[in-house]
């Protein structure tokens, strides 16, 4: 697995799909990834620590999260089939690990509320991924 930054949130009010970019924090590899409008400003409001007046989903199963005692150790970007991308929410709780399916932007969104790292798995990467400096 490889460590992974949200170098990017594209959003385009023009358009339904907006795009995030992941990069890997210690090389040059980088992908895109397209979401949703929703999703896209829930991940945007998470980097900016913005807050809605009334919880969105994503704030949701934040809340859940933390009612449970529940960590979110890390995402993981785990596999891509037909050009669909699949993640993984890896969970913490009572010192065992709990992998919940996700949508990598549902995952992302959530790991911007928690602060939680997002990983890559290496053949998802070797699939995708193309050399870019986005210093």
């Amino acid at each position: 697995m490889t460590r992974m930054d949200l170098a990017q949130v594209i959003i385009n009010e023009a358009s339904d799909a907006q795009i995030i970019v992941l990069k890997e924090r210690d090389g040059h590899r980088s992908f895109p990834i397209l979401i949703g409008s929703a999703e896209a400003g829930a991940i945007d409001r998470g980097l900016r620590d913005q807050r809605t007046p009334r919880p969105m989903t994503h704030d949701l199963v934040n809340n859940v999260l933390n009612a449970l005692g529940v960590e979110l150790e890390r995402v993981v970007v785990n596999d891509m089939r037909n050009k669909t991308f699949y993640a993984r929410l890896i969970l913490v709780r009572d010192g065992e690990a709990i992998e919940v399916d996700s949508r990598p932007s549902d995952a992302i969104a959530v790991a911007t509320l928690r602060d939680a790292p997002i990983y890559a798995e290496e053949r998802v990467l070797q699939a995708v991924c193309k050399s870019d400096d986005f210093d």
